[in-house]
């Protein structure tokens, strides 16, 4: 079982930066390889995905609109992946949830689909104002 945690999320002006966090828990995360995600959802909108990357050698995704404003890392001692999110629009206002895949799902392409990821944090909001 795995268990993922969400924190940084908030109230920022437009322009403004974020950076959300991820902590992972649990048994076989250290030894296998997991592919982590960033997805967001929106009133009214579908989940969408954000970002990933794998949890060995580091590969990333990024939705293609985000390029550019949006960097995922992660610290493997920490067991923590984070998303910094620079010059925040009003679109980015959403619900971030991070999930974890037992998988390299980057060899198969299927980074950016919810039904993809086997586990899913609770969430954190981030609202943008301007």
């Amino acid at each position: 079982q795995v268990h993922l945690a969400e924190s940084g999320g908030g109230l920022v002006q437009s322009g403004g930066s974020l950076r959300l966090s991820c902590a992972v828990s649990g048994s076989g995360f250290t030894s296998d390889y997991y592919t982590i995600g960033w997805f967001r959802q929106a009133p009214g909108k579908e989940r969408e995905g954000v970002s990933g990357i794998g949890s060995d050698d580091g590969r990333t995704y990024y939705k293609d609109s985000l390029k550019g404003r949006f960097t995922i890392s992660r610290d493997n001692a920490k067991n923590t992946v984070y998303l910094q999110m620079n010059s925040l629009e009003s679109d980015d206002a959403a619900v971030y949830y991070c999930a974890a895949a037992r998988a390299n799902l980057f060899a198969y392409g299927t980074m950016e689909h919810p039904w993809a990821y086997d586990y899913w944090g609770q969430g954190t909001q981030v609202t943008v104002s301007s």
